[in-house]
């Protein structure tokens, strides 16, 4: 007698559910057959500048250094002791007041012995004058010598001029007693005392000054630049890229240290036609209205120069440029829709773009975003910037169990 079991029975009688992975798995290997591979990516979302000529206005930027308008050493010009200094360090003056009181008792003495010195001379033209009047007629009528003549007229113009030396003395001597008062030549800003109260000073070598005196409005701002932006700016301006201001009249506009820039622009009023052999630069100044003495000398700014342009000048974002080891580099869409690398050379910042002095042409397509995914040769797609890529499809098993 057989016995039946369920793995006795015949294959063709048993459920066939088995076949249903094994054709999942089938079909699965069969798809990625005809795929010959793993999906590609799509290519990168990429924003794009389309670059063409413009007239740039170009800035020139140095670093520069205040100087008053007017810098004075104020110095003794008599000899003395100096008895009292009679302005307050660094506060303002005005032409003509009393600095310094040198002693003046010397000079007064000097001065009292040129009066007494003309004196006596005048006494002297006096006598002569007499003997002049007197002898004069007398010779006329042969009543004395032609030689006592002489003697009288040369006594009247000798004591003549005695007198104009005595007076020449006196007057010397009044004003080496002035110059016992050192007064401000000119309005401005006093600097430090040099020699203090009591100390000897004479009109000769260092021990005669005394303080500086420097007029702040209006202000100097003293800069320089090299030979060879000079030179470049003369070439661009002969090859007609460069347009510089109506009359060579540029605005000139200054950064202060705290970062803030000074409430008026000033004028360049010097440039220099010599260069300077030790540094290889011109030097040049500006000239600013400093009413407020908010200004001082000596302070370290920075120079904005403008009122030229640069016509048909290339600009791209500063954001397009990418550094390599060969350079810097931007990525431009070519007809084919790739992206290619172009090595270019910069010229100045104007804002948040730069100049391409040379690698670009007008028209070319530069990506500005997206610029690091391209690779060269590589299809890239072109957005509109600020446009956004659709969401991602939620996975099968997600939208199954939503």
């Amino acid at each position: 007698m057989t016995t039946s079991t369920p793995l006795a029975q015949p294959l063709r009688s048993r459920p066939q559910t088995w076949l249903l992975p094994l054709s999942a798995a089938l079909a699965l290997t069969a798809c990625q057959d005809n795929a010959g591979g793993p999906p590609a990516m799509p290519p990168p979302e990429v924003t794009i500048v389309t670059v063409k000529p413009n007239d740039v206005p170009l800035t020139l930027e140095y670093v520069g250094q205040t100087a008053g308008s007017r810098e004075v050493e104020v110095r003794a010009r008599v000899s003395g002791i100096l008895l009292k200094r009679l302005y307050v360090e660094g506060r303002p003056v005005k032409a003509g007041d009393v600095l310094y009181q040198i002693d003046p008792e010397q000079a007064k003495a000097a001065l009292d012995q040129a009066r007494g010195a003309l004196e006596v001379e005048q006494a002297k033209l006096m006598r002569a004058q007499q003997d002049h009047a007197r002898v004069l007629p007398l010779f006329a009528e042969n009543a004395v010598s032609q030689k006592d003549r002489d003697e009288a007229v040369s006594n009247f113009e000798s004591a003549q001029a005695s007198v104009l030396a005595a007076r020449a003395r006196l007057r010397e001597a009044q004003i080496n007693l002035d110059y016992t008062k050192v007064t401000a030549p000119i309005s401005g800003m006093t600097s430090k005392e040099v020699r203090s109260e009591g100390s000897l000073v004479s009109p000769s070598g260092d021990s005669s000054l005394l303080t500086k005196i420097s007029q702040l409005n209006p202000m100097y701002v003293n800069f320089s630049m090299s030979d060879n932006e000079l030179l470049r700016l003369r070439t661009w301006q002969a090859q007609g890229r460069y347009v510089p201001p109506e009359g060579e009249r540029y605005s000139v506009e200054l950064k202060l240290s705290d970062g803030s820039m000074f409430s008026s622009a000033g004028r360049l009023n010097f440039t220099d036609n010599l260069i300077d052999p030790t540094s290889g630069t011109i030097r040049s100044r500006a000239e600013f209205a400093n009413p407020d003495g908010a200004l001082l000398p000596g302070q370290f700014v920075r120079v904005y120069l403008k009122g030229g342009k640069l016509k048909d000048t290339l600009l791209v974002p500063q954001r397009a440029v990418l550094s390599t080891q060969q350079g810097k580099i931007v990525f431009v869409v070519n007809p084919a829709g790739k992206a290619e690398p172009r090595p270019v050379e910069l010229g100045d910042e104007v804002k948040n773009e730069v100049m391409i002095t040379k690698g670009l042409r007008a028209g070319d397509q530069v990506i500005v975003d997206g610029n690091i995914k391209a690779r060269p040769g590589a299809p890239v797609k072109v957005v509109t910037p600020g446009a956004s890529a659709p969401p991602a499809a939620k996975p099968a098993s997600a939208a199954a169990g939503a």
